[in-house]
């Protein structure tokens, strides 16, 4: 084989030799960290709470791919209404920037928050609460617009999830 002096390629020197295949360069498929890791998050705090005889609701507040703030319910330990899991992961969240305001934040629930923990959230000014489980009773969203008129809500995702652990809950509690 004759050895060349100069490139007959045509190549220009100033372009890449290989240019990256777009179809591979997903973006979700680099991101570990979707809403899907974080409702699980949301879903083991749910547990947690199960565990302790707590209702399983389960929280966790996030700011991209960092981890603000979690926390289940609580109100049967603490002998505190207001001991929500929203309430508690808010709480760290805020503690955790220093700040009360949770504008570029996300709530990630199992279960539709109550008009009192939307309350919180309007204050908190969360960017987006997405929650798991519809509550036709006790959910903020029967009663209008109660959230940051800012705030991005997505129910239902992972709907059934969170519906079956409360589901198994309630069951396990009536047979006793």
């Amino acid at each position: 084989m004759p050895i060349l002096l100069h490139d007959t390629s045509g190549h220009r020197p100033d372009r890449p030799l290989f240019q990256p295949f777009e179809p591979f360069l997903n973006v979700a498929m680099l991101n570990p960290f979707d809403d899907a890791h974080w409702m699980r998050q949301a879903l083991n705090q749910a547990l947690e709470a199960r565990d302790a005889g707590e209702v399983p609701v389960g929280a966790v507040v996030v700011m991209g791919q960092t981890l603000l703030g979690k926390g289940h319910n609580l109100t049967e330990r603490l002998h505190d209404v207001t001991a929500h899991a929203e309430m508690q992961a808010i709480t760290a969240a805020s503690n955790h920037l220093g700040s009360k305001y949770l504008t570029e934040a996300t709530l990630f629930v199992t279960l539709e928050p109550c008009v009192m923990c939307a309350g919180a959230l309007y204050w908190s000014q969360i960017g987006r609460v997405v929650w798991g489980a519809h509550d036709p009773k006790r959910g903020f969203s029967r009663h209008g617009p109660l959230l940051h008129p800012k705030t991005v809500i997505e129910g239902g995702f992972m709907a059934q999830e969170s519906a079956d652990l409360l589901q198994a809950f309630f069951r396990a509690r009536r047979r006793r």
